[in-house]
């Protein structure tokens, strides 16, 4: 079978054409970007596509004689964009991919959207009911394309909706990289209490769950939370990433009203300059937003069990970046 990987040259994407190549699927991966070592993807024998989903044309041609369609492709952290830029790749992008899909006869569509979409969770742990109450472009973009897959599901095409939780691991230059750098130092500033619930998902979890989506009718029309079995306090989370390195790890805490200020102050003067802010408020919200999940449907549905677990996966993580350069 023939698989297509929207946004299949980042981290997640680059992740899922591995997994799909090991276990024999045909594999096209379309991506706006050459991503780290790209490269490799093609030495692996997948067909790399670079064109935005917001380019039609470039949709179709990538959709030829594809079987199923994993859309990961989104605007994510991007800074230097106006707001726009979300909804054109996230809300008419998704809408594209779903187009020429219908017309090309898919056989599934999993769509990837984000536990964002429910914003700080009041009442943690959250379920895919929870009040959806996203913060920022990237979540309310993501939530808006969620009704178009809707919208096909209702024509007949077979869907599933992922929401991933916080996604780490090995092959990720960034996400969790600003926090093993920190605890590298030895000292990490708690601001707040360091009480905030965090819920990671290990990569490989995460593409043990697209995999499944896309068995026979597993999770058609649902809506999927997928997370690692284990949410935790991010003082915690720290405190583990400092024993994956064999450090002991100085938390020392502050209080969090300035930073918030700060956050919005910096991103008020930088953004109509054109320059990253060393803080903003997405950034900010880490110290403070509760992201604690329930998994129960996709281990019902799906037949969903993360497999590896976080001290595992921060060990894992922490070789990559040593391996790889980034830490020592």
């Amino acid at each position: 079978m023939k698989v297509l990987v929207t946004g299949g040259t980042g981290f997640t994407g680059k992740a899922l054409v591995k997994r799909l190549l090991e276990e024999g699927y045909d594999v096209v991966a379309l991506d706006y970007k050459e991503h780290l070592k790209t490269q490799e993807i093609r030495d692996w024998g997948a067909k790399v596509i670079i064109g935005s989903v917001t380019d039609k044309k470039v949709v179709e041609e990538a959709m030829e004689g594809v079987d199923i369609v994993q859309h990961l492709a989104a605007a994510f952290r991007e800074m230097d964009v106006p707001e726009s830029f979300y909804d054109e790749v996230n809300v008419g992008g998704t809408k594209n991919v779903l187009e020429a899909a219908y017309k090309a006869g898919v056989k599934k569509f999993i769509n990837t959207s984000t536990c964002g979409v429910h914003g700080n969770i009041d009442n943690p742990p959250a379920d895919e009911n929870a009040p959806i109450q996203p913060a920022d472009y990237y979540q309310k973009t993501k939530y808006k394309a969620e009704p178009i897959v809707a919208e096909y599901a209702k024509k007949g095409m077979k869907t599933v909706i992922i929401r991933p939780a916080a996604i780490y691991g090995p092959g990720d230059p960034e996400r969790f990289f600003m926090l093993f750098k920190r605890v590298a130092k030895g000292k990490f500033p708690m601001f707040g209490s360091g009480k905030t619930f965090y819920h990671p998902l290990y990569i490989d979890n995460l593409t043990d769950a697209y995999m499944l989506a896309m068995e026979g009718d597993k999770g058609v029309g649902g809506t999927y939370l997928i997370a690692d079995e284990e949410y935790v306090e991010i003082e915690d989370l720290v405190r583990r990433i400092g024993k994956a390195m064999n450090l002991d790890v100085k938390i020392p805490h502050y209080p969090i009203t300035p930073l918030i200020a700060a956050g919005h102050v910096c991103e008020t003067i930088c953004k109509p300059l054109g320059i990253t802010p060393p803080i903003f408020p997405r950034r900010v919200d880490w110290y403070r937003q509760n992201r604690a999940f329930k998994i129960d449907r996709a281990k019902r549905d799906l037949g969903y069990k993360p497999r590896v677990g976080l001290d595992e996966g921060l060990r894992k993580t922490y070789e990559w970046y040593k391996k790889e350069g980034f830490l020592k």
